[in-house]
């Protein structure tokens, strides 16, 4: 039981949360990770966000970076930008 809640706690901290019978069913391996990734990419949220936050991005760039604001706006976009690449893993 120890190891079954061990194993569910890292797995958490991994971002990835299964039962004990899809986790003994099915394990997971690194030739599964590609396929996953891309079905997260493929959503139209993550796609929207992502494109949003590039946009964002290039807009701050295109207009340049003259006050304080025009960096804190670049940070955001680009937090906003890692962010997704992130959910994507």
């Amino acid at each position: 039981m120890r190891d079954m809640l061990t194993e569910n706690a890292e797995r958490v901290s991994e971002g990835v949360l299964t039962g004990p019978s899809r986790a003994a069913a099915e394990p997971e391996t690194s030739s599964d990770a590609g396929p996953h990734r891309f079905e997260k990419v493929a959503h139209i949220e993550w796609l929207g966000q992502t494109i949003a936050s590039l946009c964002w991005i290039g807009s701050v760039l295109a207009y340049g970076l003259d006050s304080g604001g025009d960096w804190l706006q670049l940070f955001a976009a680009s937090s906003w930008l890692v962010a997704n690449i992130a959910a994507a893993r």
